[in-house]
């Protein structure tokens, strides 16, 4: 496992992350694994974990939480000591993914409720004080109004958070670097991945111009970049998955992927390519994908073993890029 410094905390995270969302109530999850997985995780160098309390309404949060205490334990009998970086999120108060212009902040994040749902992930980890928190969703017309800026230093004055950062809209990088610019913010998570490459345009420059650390999510284009996802592709109405991959977007994402498995050489996955298309890119701190078993686990943090693509086969990447707008089933 490769590190890199997560922006101005000077924080070392690994390059391949954990993302949590799928162990929160996903179909097929299951928690002895979930728990499993995160350990095998930790055990091959991973560091960083990114959950949200909406994961589950605080499900997956204990979940990390019974890792860190086991860990800690370990440490405190003598074994390794890991630094291990939580990153987690307040969810919206209108629970309304993704944001809208059309949204004001009492309707999203009021300071208050910021600061009670803090510590409702304080309380569900079992920690102290939370490595990230993050903002659910954004809109960087909220800044108009001051209680944000007041918010956010009273978040690190508080000693509650060391470092405060956005989760910003699918499909909607450009609304987010008004709040980079203003240096108030140490972190943003946005989708970057072999199709949605428009994070490069602009707000990787200005997140170099103001050291914030980015947290590259959906590197497999929420299924599409596995290779798996066909025609067929069915899930219960419960799971998330069957509101957001409707036949028009099935379709297509099925169609550009299947595009891209020629380029595969050499006993590569598509997985492998999709990760270390994003490793190519030093503006992305850590990746943090979806994992729920072992199996991914270690397939998935071995990316970061092998590095980036060779330049040849980034370059011919690249103009599979593919820019999207928000739709009514983007969410």
């Amino acid at each position: 496992m490769r590190y890199r410094r997560f922006g101005r905390t000077g924080w070392n995270v690994s390059e391949i992350g954990y993302g949590m969302w799928g162990m929160g109530g996903w179909t097929g999850s299951d928690d002895k694994e979930s728990l499993d997985s995160l350990q095998r995780a930790i055990d091959l160098g991973c560091n960083f974990f990114d959950t949200a309390w909406a994961y589950g309404d605080g499900h997956s949060e204990h979940l990390l939480g019974k890792t860190l205490r086991a860990n800690h334990s370990n440490s405190a009998a003598g074994g390794p000591d890991k630094t291990l970086y939580v990153a987690t999120k307040v969810p919206p108060k209108n629970r309304r993914w993704p944001s809208r212009p059309e949204y004001s902040l009492d309707d999203s994040y009021p300071p208050d409720y910021i600061f009670e749902y803090v510590d409702k992930s304080l309380k569900n980890l079992g920690v102290d004080t939370l490595d990230l928190i993050q903002l659910h969703t954004w809109e960087d017309g909220w800044l108009d109004d001051d209680r944000i800026s007041r918010a956010i230093e009273k978040l690190r004055d508080s000693g509650k958070v060391s470092a405060v950062g956005l989760s910003l809209n699918r499909w909607e990088p450009a609304n987010g670097i008004r709040a980079v610019r203003t240096g108030r913010v140490d972190a943003v998570q946005v989708i970057y991945n072999i199709f949605d490459q428009n994070p490069e345009d602009e707000l990787f420059p200005a997140c170099r111009e103001k050291d914030v650390a980015v947290i590259a999510r959906v590197p497999f284009d929420e299924g599409s970049l596995t290779g798996t996802l066909t025609l067929d592709s069915k899930w219960p109405t419960s799971d998330w998955r069957s509101t957001y991959f409707v036949p028009e977007n099935l379709k297509a994402s099925a169609e550009r992927a299947n595009a891209l498995k020629p380029l595969l050489s050499d006993g590569m996955t598509m997985p492998e390519m999709a990760l270390r298309f994003i490793l190519n890119n030093p503006d992305a701190h850590t990746i943090i994908p979806g994992m729920r078993k072992r199996k991914n686990v270690e397939a998935n943090l071995a990316a970061s073993d092998k590095g980036p693509l060779p330049d040849t086969l980034h370059e011919q990447l690249r103009p599979h890029r593919w820019v999207r707008t928000p739709t009514k089933w983007s969410q």
